[in-house]
């Protein structure tokens, strides 16, 4: 079977290879962009779709416009090598971008970077480019940013998952030292003979009525971002005090009587790696409320 023979059965009918790899993702975006509108393409039709754009929709053609099976395996492989050529351009691309000029003191360890390379290259996803070019750029700056775990762990998130770690982070505080993070998620007082029957010696933030879920926590705890037992603080001495960062606006709870106790769920430190991508945004609205929520034990300030 000859070259041009098999390019007859091509996709896209193409004079070269990079030309065939650009269509397939120009008939991608399209493909998505027709699931997005109101008349969706059927089921079939859209694995019909990807069946061609990934080189397998042979056995759909007339046994006799059929190329071996050997062929079409090596022209399957060779569109896989160019799409994910393609796709670590397109990432380093973006991760440049996002690099300043300066000097940095350290270099990025090279088998950090073809680990990298390995997680990456099937990423095809701009969105989540976007976020893999993030990282890059900010190992670059900073070695030691992310570990391998967290690139693994990453490296299996869905496009909605990345979305509920952007929506979280309107819910998260860092401690002092900005190396842990928390969800805040109620307080009480230990119970003692003159506040066991009190109505307000616990109270728990409904964190479902501003919009985050306990179905988003499990979502969270499943990809190991967040572990789904609440921890808590310390027993707190009357006017001990906690600080808090909330998306750069500073949280300090004092507390107003002794014995409370802060309750929380925490990140894992591959949860605290990856929620690094997402850059401070307060909600002042959730704000407000946080400080309303936590004022029965705690005097709340900015």
């Amino acid at each position: 079977m000859s070259s041009s023979d098999d390019n007859k059965n091509d996709i896209v009918v193409s004079n070269n290879e990079h030309t065939v790899v650009v269509e397939s993702q120009a008939a991608e975006d399209k493909t998505a962009a027709t699931s997005k509108g109101s008349s969706n393409a059927s089921s079939q039709m859209q694995l019909l779709g990807l069946a061609k754009q990934f080189s397998l929709d042979g056995q759909f053609l007339p046994p006799e416009k059929q190329i071996p099976i050997e062929d079409r395996a090596r022209k399957r492989d060779r569109l896989n090598h160019l799409r994910h050529q393609q796709n670590l351009e397109r990432i380093i691309q973006k991760a440049v971008g996002l690099s300043s000029d300066s000097q940095v003191p350290d270099r990025t360890d090279q088998d950090w970077f073809d680990r990298f390379l390995s997680l990456a290259e099937s990423i095809s996803n701009k969105t989540m480019q976007d976020l893999w070019a993030r990282i890059l750029a900010k190992e670059i700056a900073s070695p030691g940013s992310f570990s391998l775990k967290a690139l693994k762990t990453f490296r299996e998130l869905s496009i909605q998952d990345a979305k509920l770690l952007a929506k979280v982070a309107k819910f998260t505080v860092r401690d002092k030292a900005r190396k842990n993070l928390r969800i805040l998620s109620g307080s009480y007082q230990t119970p003692n003979l003159f506040n066991f029957f009190s109505k307000s010696r616990q109270h728990k933030i409904n964190l479902n009525q501003y919009g985050l879920s306990y179905s988003d926590l499990l979502n969270l705890d499943d990809n190991h971002l967040l572990f789904i037992q609440e921890a808590e603080s310390s027993v707190l001495a009357k006017g001990e005090v906690l600080t808090f960062s909330y998306n750069g606006l500073a949280l300090s709870l004092s507390a107003k009587k002794a014995d409370s106790v802060l309750c929380f769920y925490k990140f894992t430190p591959v949860g605290v790696e990856l929620m690094n991508l997402i850059g401070d945004k307060a909600d002042e609205d959730f704000y407000q409320s946080l400080k309303r929520e936590l004022s029965t034990h705690f005097n709340c300030e900015s």
